[in-house]
């Protein structure tokens, strides 16, 4: 049975339908943004499917899938997104969390024990989508979140007020300036790591998001160079560097990694079996705990 002119499911369908060329969750999309307008869950959509969609309703609902049909990220028309067990303000002055990213959270957490009272600095913090998942898993824990962006860091302000949680500090700078002369069992870092001339860049969200937020370099991999050259100054001895990188990235950043003098170097694949984060350790040795 075809829906009714005017309801709930037709404006559903209608939007889908539209959003079908230029999304691979075109269905979803259309309820998100419905559920938005009308805030309500998804299960009362399907409940109430036949019901008339008020057209005040309406009107908002179809100025957001115009949005979206030109290509706007669905996270910035929402202006939230999910990220672990978080729900996190978004906008365009830095990336969108994505679910790739919470390998590096579980890497990280593999090495706090729970109940640890340790330093975390994480750098680049953007949303603060990172440093709050280990700060709400690890409550003994003192994360410190560095970022350079304005605009970011005014948004991760807001989510960290929001999540009310109380071990996350946030300092603006560029990498390791904020934190000079400290040291942390863990450093994690999600860094911009797309190489300049790749061709992604002109599709899908990417386009909506800053540029200083996802290119280093020719390779890719300035800021990852930044980071790990840094990283013996800031580390505690036997302390671990975890990155999140691209697809095909990780054996770059295992060689850069050993070749700074760190060791148990590995990465971790995603579920499609692409290495997406690597590690490795700060010697315990006492003649690494100097600062150089």
């Amino acid at each position: 049975m075809p829906p009714i002119p005017g309801s709930v499911s037709h404006h559903l369908a209608e939007a889908a339908r539209r959003l079908q060329e230029g999304s691979d969750s075109a269905r979803l999309d259309a309820e998100l943004m419905l559920c938005h307008v009308l805030r309500c869950s998804r299960a009362w959509l399907f409940a109430h499917a036949d019901d008339p969609l008020e057209p005040g309703a309406a009107g908002e609902f179809h100025r957001l899938l115009r949005r979206r049909l030109q290509g706007e990220p669905i996270a910035h028309i929402l202006g939230r997104r999910g990220f672990w067990t978080l729900d996190l303000a978004v906008d365009a002055s830095t990336l969108i969390p994505r679910p790739e990213t919470e390998l590096l959270v579980e890497a990280a957490l593999a090495r706090i024990g729970e109940g640890t009272h340790l330093r975390v600095l994480d750098l680049g913090t953007g949303t603060a989508a990172v440093a709050l998942a280990i700060a709400s898993e690890r409550p003994r824990a003192e994360i410190v979140a560095v970022e350079q962006s304005p605009g970011a860091i005014d948004l991760a302000r807001r989510n960290v007020d929001a999540s009310g949680l109380r071990n996350v500090a946030l300092r603006q700078g560029s990498w390791y300036a904020p934190v000079a002369g400290e040291r942390f069992s863990v450093i994690v870092s999600n860094p911009p790591y797309i190489a300049s001339g790749d061709p992604h860049l002109d599709h899908g969200d990417v386009r909506f998001e800053p540029r200083s937020a996802l290119v280093a370099g020719v390779d890719g991999l300035d800021d990852i160079r930044v980071i790990v050259a840094g990283a013996a100054a800031h580390l505690e001895p036997g302390g671990w560097l975890m990155l999140e990188h691209g697809h095909d990235q990780g054996e770059a950043v295992r060689t850069l990694m050993a070749t700074a003098g760190m060791g148990e170097v590995g990465s971790r694949q995603d579920l499609a079996g692409h290495e997406r984060v690597s590690f490795g350790r700060l010697s315990p040795s006492p003649r690494h705990s100097g600062t150089g």
